[in-house]
Parts: structure tokens; C-alpha cells; sequence
């Protein structure tokens, strides 16, 4: 069994002011749906905006990628935040990228957490349950893209929220189906080749290597490919017609 198709999605909107650290408008060409930084890792209000109206005028899905408060880290520093003021920044973050993605003649159609956040709800049942509510503030309905059998995924499930299952064409697994911590050698898989087997692998058979060699299931719904990594876009490119000649339509998720 494989997908008859796959959402492509890529992180974009990661700058703050004159400092740019994505080709937005060349991903936004290969990309299906577009993780929105909303100025909690990055991300400002006139980067928000201008990333909208290029996603609207492409049909490609606006997400929300939201954050903890943490711009000096790139939202990839572990923070303690209670539950209750992370639940009301996940729902500050979704109404603020709600806006310009309205006045670009689109919406906010899913939400997938960042860097320590992404990690954390993995396992962090609380914290997980504070994203869901803070998806419940903003938007009842919105769709959650997460690892599947994350603790994201259970609380969103209970909660009525869909869940899209996500992997990651150029990060490394353990053997349990997580990622490797980025601070690990060899978190981040650069060899383009490699990259576009274990897509082609995930959403053609269901499985990938992990960092230790063993094959694990992983039968995604949209695989992500990051744009802040040297030659993303080619490397994009290069997913995505790898895909197609696997014969994998590539499209957003319904």
C-alpha cells in the first residue's frame, strides 16, 4: 500500500526585519503548504503579510507554524511555560498570521509547532494538551501536523482536532520514530540523493531508515523538507520531481 499522494511542506517566513534566512518566493513554486514563522522564532508582521499574499497567489496552504517566545534561539532552546500562557501564545500566534492570511484572500487552514515546542509535545502530555487548547482558542477545527503517535497526535485526537501526520525528508530518526536532536551528529541528512530515496521511501512503502540502519514504519501524510538548510530549494526540487517519477501525485493534503 502507498499514498496516492503527499503534501510537501517546507518552513518559510523565518526572518525578522532586513535579515532573511529563506528563499521564500522559490520554495513557495515547489511547496504545497507553507509552516508561517509568526514572530515567536522568527517572523515579523510585514514578513507574515508578504509571505501570505505569494502562498494565496500560488495556492499554497497557510499554516501556522507556532513557537515558544524565544527569537535569540530560533525557538530551539527547551523553555519551561506553563500551560495556560503557552495555550494562549499558540492562539495569539494562529490569530496574528490569521489576519494577513485573510487580507491576502486565504486563512489559516493547520497549525504545526517549532523546533523545542515540535520536540517537546512528543512526549510532554501537558504541553501537548496546552498546543490543542490554544487550537481550540483560535479556530476549533484547525488541522495539527505531528509525528505520528506523538503526544500531540493523542490530545488532538481526543479533542476532535484532525491530525496530519508529518515526516521529515532530510532529518534523522531513532528507532522509536522520533528525531535525532539536531546538536547530534548526523540530526540532518545533506547527501540530496539520500534525501529523496527516504521520501520516495516513506510515501511509496511506508518505512525509513533510522540514524542506526534499522528500517521502521513511517507512512506520512506531508513530509516536510527544511528551507533554512544550504540549497534547500534545489534540494526541494529535487524531492518533489523524485516523487512524481515514483509516480506520487504531489498535493496538499485534503
Amino acid at each position: 500500500m502507498s499514498w496516492a499522494s503527499i503534501d510537501l511542506n517546507a518552513d518559510l517566513g523565518e526572518g525578522f526585519g532586513r535579515w532573511r534566512l529563506t528563499d521564500d518566493l522559490a520554495l513557495l513554486s515547489v511547496v504545497t503548504s507553507a509552516n508561517v514563522a509568526c514572530g515567536f522564532h522568527a517572523g515579523d508582521a510585514a514578513t507574515m503579510r508578504e509571505v501570505c499574499g505569494w502562498a494565496a497567489e500560488r495556492s499554497v496552504r497557510i499554516g501556522a507554524q507556532v513557537s515558544y517566545r524565544d527569537l535569540a534561539g530560533f525557538g530551539r532552546r527547551a523553555m519551561e511555560v506553563p500551560a495556560r500562557e503557552l495555550s494562549a501564545e499558540v492562539a495569539y500566534q494562529i490569530g496574528a498570521l490569521g489576519i494577513f492570511a485573510a487580507a491576502a484572500g486565504s486563512r489559516v487552514s493547520y497549525v504545526k509547532p517549532h523546533g523545542a515546542l515540535y520536540n517537546r509535545v512528543v512526549r510532554d502530555e501537558e504541553q501537548a494538551a496546552a498546543v490543542v487548547e490554544g487550537v481550540l482558542l483560535a479556530d476549533g477545527r484547525l488541522p495539527l501536523l505531528s509525528l505520528p503517535g506523538s503526544a500531540l497526535h493523542t490530545a488532538a485526537e481526543k479533542a476532535g482536532l484532525p491530525v496530519i501526520t508529518e515526516g521529515f525528508a532530510d532529518r534523522a530518526y531513532t528507532a522509536e520514530g522520533t528525531l535525532v536532536p539536531r546538536g547530534q551528529e548526523g540530526a540532518v541528512v545533506t547527501d540530496e540523493a539520500a534525501v529523496v530515496e527516504r521520501s520516495v521511501g516513506m510515501a511509496r512503502f511506508g518505512t525509513v531508515t533510522t540514524y542506526c540502519g534499522r528500517t521502521i514504519p513511517m507512512r506520512p501524510r506531508s513530509l516536510c523538507v527544511h528551507g533554512d538548510t544550504p540549497g534547500a530549494v534545489e534540494l526541494a526540487r529535487r524531492v518533489r520531481r523524485g516523487l512524481t517519477e515514483a509516480g506520487v501525485r504531489v498535493e496538499a493534503f485534503g
